[in-house]
């Protein structure tokens, strides 16, 4: 299992970490950063196997990866 970090502050909302995990791991949270934008939460982290691709496409580097 990885350890994924997701730094709320810097997320911009694009949801690109979202709509292209292949494992569909992650979902925009209901709640709002202090720039007033959603940001990705971990939905199911069983699933998850630290492939990176969220923290590559993040365009914001608001998304960390450590397996």
């Amino acid at each position: 299992m990885a350890n994924v970090t997701i730094n709320e502050g810097l997320c911009k909302g694009c949801v690109f970490c979202v709509q292209f995990c292949p494992f569909d791991c992650l979902s925009m949270s209901d709640g709002l950063n202090a720039k007033g934008f959603p940001y990705p939460v971990l939905k199911d982290e069983e699933k998850c196997t630290g492939c990176g691709a969220c923290a590559c496409l993040c365009p914001d580097f608001a998304i960390e990866v450590y397996n």
